[in-house]
């Protein structure tokens, strides 16, 4: 029996595709947002912060069952699908998105708000000096300082969305070539003793997971020689 069938290459190809597309996203909305707690003072700065650190100590399965009624035909995912002639989003691939995204926002944010902090405030500074606007110094100056903190999280966002296993099978099921990633179709092949398949992925996440901690410590490397 093929090993590398193509019921394997598709939950391959649909967990990079939901990674990828939900690293982008996050990157977008954590930016932004990091660069806000950085920067912010107040005591709702922590407040804030904690809530978008709440997956971290979270059960998976509890985000899972208020994403899941969320997405829901009575939720406001459903009334968004209803958009398109659609009725809900839990068991979509949008919805292993949505879902991807606030599972591992606190992997992205955390990254780059370090970075944006740890530049302190004269880079800032000598670019007001030199009458750069408040936007062109964050692209300018801001980012570029803190791209050690994008690196970082773009890894731990991908590899988190990778791995994770409780909550995309709450909200996607195990539909293939939909929702079917490589986390859930582990867990089918372990239900219905397919082991050798079940060996193949598993022994693929693992390689995958070291060459994340391989990476992080080379990218530690780099940016403590950058500093020094």
């Amino acid at each position: 029996m093929e090993i590398w069938s193509a019921e394997i290459r598709q939950s391959v190809l649909l967990t990079v595709e939901l990674a990828a597309i939900s690293t982008a996203i996050l990157l977008v909305l954590a930016t932004p947002l990091a660069w806000w707690l950085a920067r912010a003072r107040g005591w709702w700065t922590e407040i804030i912060a904690s809530l978008v650190a709440l997956p971290l100590v979270l059960p998976p399965t509890v985000l899972g069952f208020y994403l899941l009624v969320l997405l829901g035909p009575d939720g406001p995912g459903g009334w968004l699908a209803g958009l398109w002639g659609g009725r809900t989003l839990a068991f979509t691939f949008e919805g292993l998105v949505i879902g991807s995204v606030v599972y591992s926002m606190p992997f992205v944010v955390q990254p780059i708000r370090n970075a944006f902090a740890a530049m302190g405030e004269r880079p800032l500074e000598v670019a007001a000096t030199l009458r750069a606007s408040p936007l062109r110094t964050f692209w300018t100056v801001a980012v570029p300082l803190a791209r050690p903190g994008f690196l970082t999280g773009a890894v731990l966002g991908f590899a988190h969305t990778v791995g994770e296993f409780g909550l995309v099978l709450m909200i996607g099921g195990n539909i293939p070539g939909r929702t079917k990633v490589l986390s859930v179709a582990l867990f089918d092949y372990v239900e219905t003793s397919r082991w050798r398949e079940a060996s193949m992925l598993a022994g693929g996440m693992v390689i995958f997971a070291f060459a994340v901690i391989l990476t992080m410590t080379l990218l530690d490397k780099r940016n403590a020689r950058a500093a020094a």
